[in-house]
């Protein structure tokens, strides 16, 4: 059964979220925040396994109670969920670098709520790749700057093998894990285990902060 805590100032949009979720045999509601600071404290009192967060809230806003809920501990178990009006909202980008696994728009058809919720439960990303590129080109003035600082002298990375510094570079420029094993002629089981790989020892807790990793250290820099 996967959890879900709904963070946002709409009731409405709270209600219409409770109902959509509580519909389905394999979710359940176990609380609902108004704000950010609701939030925090939510997660920690109930560890949901998924938290739907609004970006804007009075008092504390999604991004920075994202931002706390990762800093507290809670990534081990608490994956969470941008939901905003734009689907290259800057302050969607922000949300990802404060640690949410992906982001999706409000008026997202039922179907791919629930399917980015089950996706972000299970540890995957819900930004398809192409977009996740799409966002960060956008908005690249926001990376760190470092020019100049070679990719390889990067903590983050120097323990990826030569084939999974490759793949985590691919994984940057967009490519899906069947365009991985078809360009580089491995097996799709193949990729899957490298990509596992990368996340382990990176730290990356998904697919969508791991392009936001191959960014920040310049193996993937925008066109």
């Amino acid at each position: 059964m996967t959890t879900v805590l709904i963070a946002d100032d709409q009731p409405m949009q709270r209600f219409g979220f409770r109902m959509l979720l509580e519909s389905q045999d394999d979710m359940t509601v176990v609380g609902e925040a108004g704000n950010g600071n609701e939030a925090v404290h939510l997660v920690a009192r109930h560890h949901p396994d998924v938290v739907l967060m609004d970006i804007r809230m009075p008092g504390l806003d999604g991004i920075e109670a994202t931002r706390r809920i990762i800093a507290s501990g809670a990534r081990t178990r608490t994956r969470i969920l941008i939901v905003t009006t734009f689907d290259l909202d800057e302050y969607a980008y922000d949300g990802l670098r404060a640690g949410a696994s992906g982001f999706l728009v409000k008026d997202a058809l039922p179907e791919e709520l629930l399917a980015g919720i089950r996706a972000v439960a299970a540890g995957d990303a819900v930004v398809a790749p192409t977009l996740t590129r799409r966002l960060l080109d956008a908005y690249v003035q926001h990376l760190p700057a470092v020019p100049g600082a070679p990719a390889a002298s990067d903590p983050r990375i120097t323990a990826l093998t030569e084939r999974e510094r490759e793949i985590l570079t691919v994984i940057g420029q967009g490519w899906s894990n069947t365009e991985i094993a078809a360009r580089l002629h491995l097996a799709e089981s193949t990729v899957k285990t490298h990509v596992t790989r990368i996340l382990a020892k990176t730290g990356a807790r998904d697919r969508v902060q791991a392009v936001i990793l191959a960014y920040d250290t310049r193996l993937v820099t925008p066109t």
